[in-house]
């Protein structure tokens, strides 16, 4: 196993309630990503991720995240998961990010997180327990309601069955979680049957919400990898990408119009939140309410 070692591990974040899932600082314990994904925008020059395929864990991560947390003012709530998955393969036996939501329970801070792992689902008694008195939303990536499709964009994730699994264990101990279904990939994830697959399977999993945007990017670096996977697995897609979109950053899916009205009236038909500010709320809204002085 291959370390780094951590000079800072809590970014600030600051985006409203309305904009993305709520979050006051973001972290990451691992670098790099052994998932491969076809798709993956880290892999863009711009995050400047060299050996981007090799995880490696911040050996100082926890030590370094108690003395972060004992100087915080107030409490509030870390994400992980912006650059490399929490439930990584090596976090198995790594337990960083346990160790971190043993620590973040012990200071009174929220945890978030995104992961294509169904290893999520150890944890689900530890998320729990830090829910009880403090937000909590566990964000499982799924992009494919069939297995085999994703494990040609996705080859070294949980099956999307397993994650859906994973799914059922949060919601049965009570945690606040959902699925992130992007990126939307053009001409191979973007049907019908399969946006409304997630949202049904989703649905059927406990989920609280799926957010889903119809597309996907593309920029220097992810755009050449992807291109070069497309000629191998799918022949004939590259060319319509290049005829649709160009070089184009945003690659949103040319049924992204008809795709958003059948998923808002299915998440509508089941019951899940499809807005970052109902998604937010909701999280918000499981936490206890203080007893005032006036209540007694």
């Amino acid at each position: 196993m291959e370390f780094e070692q951590a000079k800072q591990l809590l970014t600030p974040v600051h985006v409203g309630m309305d904009d993305f899932f709520y979050a006051d600082w973001n972290m990451n314990l691992y670098r790099g990503c052994s998932h491969g994904c076809i798709y993956c925008d880290s892999r863009s020059l711009c995050y400047h991720l060299d050996r981007f395929d090799t995880i490696r864990p911040k050996s100082n991560a926890l030590d370094l995240l108690e003395r972060e947390l004992a100087a915080k003012r107030r409490p509030g709530v870390i994400t992980m998961g912006a650059m490399s998955d929490p439930y990584n393969p090596l976090e198995e036996k790594a337990l960083l990010t346990r160790g971190a939501l043993e620590l973040m329970l012990r200071h009174g801070f929220g945890a978030a997180f995104t992961t294509k792992s169904a290893l999520c689902a150890r944890d689900a008694e530890l998320l729990a327990r830090v829910s009880r008195h403090a937000p909590v939303s566990a964000r499982i990536t799924i992009t494919c309601a069939d297995d085999d499709l994703c494990q040609r964009i996705e080859p070294n994730v949980s099956p999307s069955s397993e994650r859906f699994a994973a799914l059922r264990t949060l919601a049965d101990h009570g945690v606040h979680a959902g699925v992130w279904l992007n990126p939307v990939l053009p001409f191979i994830t973007d049907t019908e049957e399969n946006i409304l697959g997630v949202v049904r399977k989703a649905a059927q999993a406990g989920a609280k919400f799926v957010v889903c945007f119809f597309g996907m990017t593309l920029r220097s670096g992810n755009r050449e990898y992807y291109f070069n996977a497309l000629e191998e697995d799918f022949p004939g897609v590259r060319a319509k990408y290049l005829t649709t979109f160009g070089n184009a950053y945003e690659c949103a899916s040319p049924n992204s119009r008809r795709l958003y009205e059948l998923f808002t009236a299915q998440c509508e038909r089941l019951g899940l939140a499809w807005r970052f500010a109902d998604i937010n709320r909701g999280m918000m809204d499981r936490q206890p309410k203080q007893i005032s002085l006036f209540d007694i």
